[in-house]
């Protein structure tokens, strides 16, 4: 099973993201993608944030009748960090094999990210362009380490097994949409999903409205 890994606050979902995953999935050979919903990103402020369960329905919204999974694995797992949650997952489900999925804009700040290395060397990254963040992302002191490990699409997909480091550019029409834009043309949009609690795609448990607890 080959699972590309996309994480991220999702606050709300939005087609950019359905649309950034299945390009992966296809240019890679990718069986499937999760959707890595976050209890909390140590980058971001929590101002704004809305609870996991409606973050995640949002999510299972948007992944309808796609090749994709929504879950909040990281609450389960207690890791905060990317590169504790990466380490976890591989150990977890040792007959995947997992890519590190992200933005250009991911890219430009990897560099602050804690054990941002030991991420590179735990699976592949494929790097998704994204308007206004590719000069960031290639002068980016994390890119300067990663550029040696840099493989074709073309060629990461016919590897007959992956290795890490190994960083794979892709390219495609920009996607304008962002989370920011879609709160504030609807900032109700979590209130609108209802109260209910939703199912964790990966791990199967319910996941409790109020505040993202698991059941």
């Amino acid at each position: 099973m080959k699972v590309g890994l996309l994480g991220g606050s999702f606050n709300p979902a939005h087609g950019g993201h359905r649309r950034i995953s299945r390009f992966a999935a296809a240019a890679l050979g990718l069986d499937e993608v999760w959707w890595l919903v976050s209890p909390g990103n140590p980058l971001k402020p929590q101002a704004g944030m809305a609870p996991q369960a409606a973050r995640m329905a949002s999510a299972m919204a948007q992944a309808r009748r796609a090749s994709i999974r929504v879950t909040g694995i990281e609450r389960e797992l207690g890791t905060r960090y990317t590169a504790d949650t990466l380490h976890a997952l591989v150990r977890m489900f040792p007959k995947h094999r997992f890519l590190w999925i992200m933005g250009a804009d991911n890219l430009a700040q990897l560099h602050r990210w804690r054990d941002w290395r030991g991420i590179a060397r735990t699976m592949p990254i494929a790097v998704v362009a994204r308007p206004g963040y590719d000069t960031a992302a290639f002068v980016s002191p994390a890119m300067a380490w990663l550029r040696r490990y840099r493989v074709l699409p073309g060629q990461f997909r016919t590897q007959g097994r992956w290795s890490a480091p190994a960083l794979v550019m892709l390219r495609f029409d920009p996607d304008p949409r962002s989370a920011t834009a879609v709160r504030l043309t609807n900032p109700d949009w979590a209130n609108a999903l209802g109260r209910g609690a939703v199912r964790d795609q990966v791990t199967r448990r319910l996941v409790a409205p109020a505040e993202g607890r698991t059941l």
